[in-house]
């Protein structure tokens, strides 16, 4: 798959899962949200940039903590995750939130920018480096970047969904989605970008999910397989829910749902004076 193909992928997928992306994970993000914002120590009058904001939770939280006086501009590849972004911001009243659509590979922002986040999103990237070095280039001298991707792929137990849905499709959904989790990658990304001061931190977490239909939501509808598992018919559908929840059974509770083990990696630097 070529990058243009990969991108398309990603929008179309993305524009797919933004009806129920929220439903079925702002709840479960929270963890690493926290552990981000904490990294990034927000203060009123910042300018933040959010690359991959998605739905907009995460855009949310930076704009109360830059308020008053700050500044959030909110991106994302998904035209239809954009406009949940934009009528969030709008329902709230959060008239300092800006929303555009773009690549991260490719930003169409005016910094500079006090800080740079990208929650859970250059997993998706064609090109990592390319994306660092958009951040460094949109953020002021001296300012911060701070990004979370998932972890080790042998601490995430919901991992499965791939290798049942790339059976099934001609060719890989998602081929380096860990690719950023080992230990030392995330950081090598941000020092070659030219920031210094890199560091990072894992977070373990449980995925928790009521029931069997709440962990198929999450795994094949709101995430980076929905495009494909769109297009199966009824028996395959079928057929992939009842492997992952087979690949997901040792994480079974007494009460009939399941807490999945997953890990973040949450890496942050800084632009060189």
């Amino acid at each position: 798959m070529d990058d243009r193909q990969h991108l398309m992928v990603q929008r179309r997928g993305w524009d797919r899962a933004s009806n129920c992306y929220a439903r079925y994970w702002q709840r479960q993000l929270l963890p690493v949200q926290r552990l981000l914002l904490g990294t990034a120590e927000l203060a009123p009058g910042d300018r933040v940039l959010d690359v991959a904001c998605g739905s907009g939770e995460m855009t949310m939280a930076v704009a109360a903590a830059v308020a008053p006086g700050g500044r959030v501009v909110a991106t994302d590849l998904s035209p239809k995750m954009v406009s949940a972004t934009e009528v969030r911001a709008t329902t709230a009243g959060a008239h300092h939130v800006e929303v555009t659509c773009c690549d991260a590979q490719h930003l169409t922002v005016d910094g500079p920018f006090d800080v740079a986040l990208c929650s859970l999103g250059l997993m998706y990237v064609p090109h990592p480096a390319v994306a660092a070095a958009e951040l460094r280039r949109v953020v002021r001298p001296g300012g911060r970047v701070v990004l979370s991707v998932w972890g080790d792929r042998r601490r995430c137990g919901w991992a499965s969904v791939f290798g049942i849905v790339d059976a099934r499709v001609t060719s890989d959904v998602c081929p380096h989605f860990f690719a950023l989790g080992a230990p030392g990658i995330l950081t090598a990304v941000l020092r070659d970008a030219g920031f210094v001061g890199a560091a990072e931190a894992r977070l373990a977490v449980s995925l928790d999910y009521r029931d069997g239909d709440e962990a198929l939501g999450a795994a094949f509808l709101g995430g980076p397989v929905a495009l494909a598992y769109g297009r199966f018919d009824t028996d395959t559908r079928a057929q992939v829910a009842d492997e992952y929840l087979a690949s997901i059974d040792d994480f079974r509770t007494d009460g009939g749902g399941y807490a999945v083990p997953g890990e973040f990696v949450v890496a942050s630097a800084r632009r060189p004076d």
